[in-house]
């Protein structure tokens, strides 16, 4: 089992508000580059998502849940089909009837992924991510960075945050932007 980090990101390491729907000012960047750079298997998930499962905050999982059910594509048909685990503290399983195969993480998320056996996808969900990244359970950075700068927003490493080895895995343009994978530096 590993757990894999998916974010959309600047150069200048933003990773808050890509596709506009916080209605923070610089919000929307990834999305000014065109649907096509933000459609489809991006990630490179391929297999992830028919074996993984995705892990998701409130916020995100409510937005993700308005946007993917009324999709019909093949990488839409994965993202609706994939297990689904929401980290909230305020929703119950009668709220994630929205979208199918979702449930609320019982419990501590810490916990719940230490127990999981599959790969976990975590994608935007900062408040997860930080907790995860604390608790040193975050295997892999898949992170499209788009040719923007904003200068202001929430780092996905914050400056204050602690110091972290990863080792390049890969790195390809895809459209506007570039996927980079960065892995767990070998202890």
């Amino acid at each position: 089992m590993s757990v894999v980090v998916i974010e959309f990101i600047t150069l200048d390491g933003i990773v808050s508000d890509p596709d506009g729907s916080a209605g923070t000012p610089s919000g929307g960047w990834a999305f000014r580059h065109g649907p096509e750079a933000v459609a489809g298997d991006k990630f490179r998930l391929g297999r992830t998502l028919d074996d993984g499962v995705l892990l998701l905050g409130r916020t995100t999982w409510e937005l993700f849940s308005r946007l993917w059910p009324g999709r019909d594509d093949p990488f839409s048909a994965r993202m609706n089909a994939v297990p689904k685990l929401v980290a909230s503290r305020t929703m119950t399983a009668a709220d994630t009837s929205a979208w199918a195969n979702s449930q609320v993480v019982d419990g501590d998320v810490i916990d719940a992924v230490k127990r999981e056996r599959r790969d976990v996808v975590v994608t935007g969900s900062l408040s997860v991510v930080d907790r995860l990244a604390a608790a040193d359970l975050v295997d892999e950075y898949r992170l499209l960075t788009f040719p923007s700068v904003l200068g202001a927003g929430r780092r996905l490493f914050p400056a204050d945050g602690a110091p972290r080895e990863l080792e390049c895995a890969g790195v390809e343009q895809v459209g506007a932007a570039v996927l980079s994978r960065y892995r767990r530096a070998a202890r």
